[in-house]
C-alpha cells in the first residue's frame, strides 16, 4: 500500500475568522454596490482615455484594466475587471459590455459594436465621446437651473409650516376668549392650524405616506405616462421638456447612424434612451411605419404635439440631400443652445411666480388675521 507523504496544513482558528470576517464583508459591499451609481463623469473618462490609449496602439484588454485602476467609483471599477477579463478571454468589447447594458446604456453598447464591425472602433469612441459631453453639459444645465426654485420652495415650504405650528396658535389664542363670529378666512387658518398641532405624528404620517404614495404611483409605466402627459401641457415646463428631448432625439440619431446602424435599429434605439414615455412610444411606432416603407419626414410629421415643423422640414432636407446625419447634428445643435437660453432665463422666468404665490400666502395669512381684529375695533 503507496504512502501518502502530503503534509496537510490547517488554517489557524484566528485565519479562519479573519477569512470569513473578510468574506462577509465583501458580501455586504457587493450588496451595497447594487444600489449605486456610476456618474457620467466617470464614464466620460473611460472613453475619452480608452480612444487615446487604443490609438496609441496599447491593446484593449490593458487599456481598460489600467483605467480600472485608475477609476475612483467602486461600481465601475468592478465592472471594468469584468469587462477587461472578457476581452482577455477573447470577447468582443460589445459582447463584454453587453452583460453590464444597464451601466453603459443600450446606445452605448450598439455603437460599440458597430465600431468593431466596421473597424472604425476609435472614431466611434470618440462620436461617443463628444455624445456624453453634450448629454452631461445638458444634464448639468437642468439640474443647476432648477436648483434655485426648488431651494425657494423647499424654504417656503418650511417657513409656511413654521408659522401655522408656532406663530399662528400664538396669535389666534386670543380670539378664542372672545365672543364675536370669526371670519370664514380666520375659521379655516385656527381650523388648519389646530388640525396640525393637535395631531402632529398623525399629519406627519399622512404627509409621508402622500409623498410615498405619488412617487411610487408616478415611477409605475401608466402612472408616469399620466404624469409626463400632465407635464407636456403646462406652458413653461412643456416648452423645456419638448426641447430636451427633441435635443436627444436629434444628437442620439445623428450619432447612430453616422455609425451605419439601420435607420429602424437607430429609432427602436433611440427610443430606449428617451426618459419621455410620450418620445418612446412615438419612435417605437415611427420604426414600425419606416419598415412599412413609410417616408421620415412624414412619419414626423404625424406626432405635430411632440415635434416641431422646424424638425419635420430639416428631416425632409436631409433625405432629400443624404445628409441626414450632418443636419440632425445642426438640430441638435440649435435645440441645445435654445435649453441654454431657457435654462439661463430660467430663475427670472420663475422668479415672479414664486413671489406672487409667497405673496398670496403671506397675504391670506395676515387678513385672516387682521380681519377679527378690524371687526373688534369698530363693535367697541
Amino acid at each position: 500500500m503507496p504512502i501518502n507523504f502530503t503534509k496537510t496544513t490547517k488554517n489557524a482558528p484566528g485565519e479562519t475568522d479573519k477569512e470569513n470576517r473578510q468574506s462577509a464583508m465583501d458580501k455586504i459591499n457587493d450588496y451595497l454596490l447594487k444600489f449605486s451609481k456610476v456618474p457620467l463623469r466617470e464614464k466620460l473618462f473611460f472613453v475619452q482615455h480608452l480612444g487615446v490609449m487604443l490609438r496609441s496602439g496599447i491593446s484593449l484588454s490593458i487599456a481598460i484594466k489600467t483605467l480600472a485602476k485608475q477609476t475612483e467609483n467602486k461600481l465601475f471599477k468592478k465592472v471594468l475587471d469584468d469587462v477587461g477579463a472578457q476581452v482577455e478571454k477573447g470577447n468582443s468589447l460589445a459582447e463584454s459590455l453587453d452583460s453590464h447594458k444597464k451601466i453603459f446604456g443600450e446606445l452605448f453598447v450598439n455603437m460599440v459594436e458597430a465600431g468593431e464591425l466596421s473597424g472604425k472602433l476609435e472614431d466611434v469612441l470618440k462620436q461617443l465621446y463628444l455624445q456624453m459631453k453634450k448629454e452631461h453639459k445638458l444634464i448639468s444645465k437642468v439640474k443647476g437651473a432648477l436648483t434655485y426654485p426648488a431651494v425657494i420652495l423647499l424654504a417656503m415650504f418650511g417657513i409656511g409650516t413654521f408659522m401655522i405650528v408656532f406663530i399662528v396658535p400664538k396669535i389666534t389664542c386670543m380670539f378664542d376668549e372672545m365672543n364675536t363670529e370669526l371670519p370664514l378666512p380666520t375659521k379655516i387658518l385656527i381650523g388648519v392650524s389646530d388640525a396640525i398641532v393637535n395631531n402632529g405624528a398623525l399629519s406627519a404620517i399622512i404627509f409621508i405616506v402622500f409623498v410615498v404614495s405619488f412617487i411610487k404611483i408616478i415611477r409605475t409605466q401608466k402612472g408616469k405616462f399620466i404624469f409626463q402627459a400632465i407635464l407636456l401641457k403646462i406652458p413653461i415646463i412643456s416648452t423645456i421638456i419638448k426641447k430636451i428631448n427633441l435635443a436627444r432625439f436629434a444628437r442620439n440619431i445623428s450619432s447612430l447612424l453616422k455609425t451605419d446602424i439601420m435607420i429602424i435599429k437607430t429609432f427602436q434605439i433611440t427610443a430606449n434612451v428617451l426618459g419621455n414615455l410620450h418620445y418612446r412610444e412615438a419612435l417605437l411606432k415611427m420604426s414600425q411605419k419606416i419598415k412599412q416603407g413609410g417616408k421620415l419626414s412624414d412619419v414626423i410629421n404625424a406626432y405635430p404635439n411632440l415635434f416641431t415643423p422646424v424638425v419635420a422640414q430639416m428631416v425632409a432636407i436631409g433625405e432629400e440631400t443624404g445628409e441626414l446625419d450632418n443636419i440632425l447634428v445642426e438640430l441638435a445643435d440649435f435645440y441645445e443652445e435654445e435649453v441654454d437660453q431657457i435654462m439661463e432665463n430660467l430663475p427670472a422666468l420663475i422668479e415672479p411666480l414664486l413671489i406672487l404665490i409667497l405673496g398670496l400666502g403671506v397675504g391670506g395669512v395676515a387678513v385672516a388675521i387682521i380681519m377679527p381684529m378690524y371687526s373688534i375695533t369698530e363693535s367697541i
